[in-house]
């Protein structure tokens, strides 16, 4: 039986920003089983479903669509990043630890 990963891309670390974050990917993994190309030696496939990932705005409409699909779903949750605060000030600090 073939299942869907359902998951919210995270920021890339080289930007600062949160651009193309706020939706959701449904990503196919077919349970076929994977065959060397006798020529080439390249790693084959009869399913193209591991190529395509589906953007939904809702985590909701992602569900919805791989149940419709008879899709068995794994669902990533967001991780949200703990933000720790910094000044310079700390710095110069008399009880900062040394090390």
């Amino acid at each position: 039986m073939s299942y869907a990963r359902i998951f919210s891309p995270s920021k890339t670390s080289m930007q600062s920003g949160k651009a193309k974050t706020g939706y959701w990917v449904l990503q196919f993994n077919a349970c076929d089983a994977k065959y060397a190309d006798p020529v080439m030696g390249w790693t084959g496939s009869h399913s193209t479903l591991e190529q395509i990932n589906l953007k939904f705005k809702t985590l909701k409409t992602a569900i919805d669509y791989a149940q419709h699909h008879g899709l068995a779903v794994i669902v990533d949750l967001q991780q949200t990043p703990r933000v720790q605060r910094k000044a310079y000030a700390d710095n110069f600090r008399h009880d900062r630890p040394l090390g």
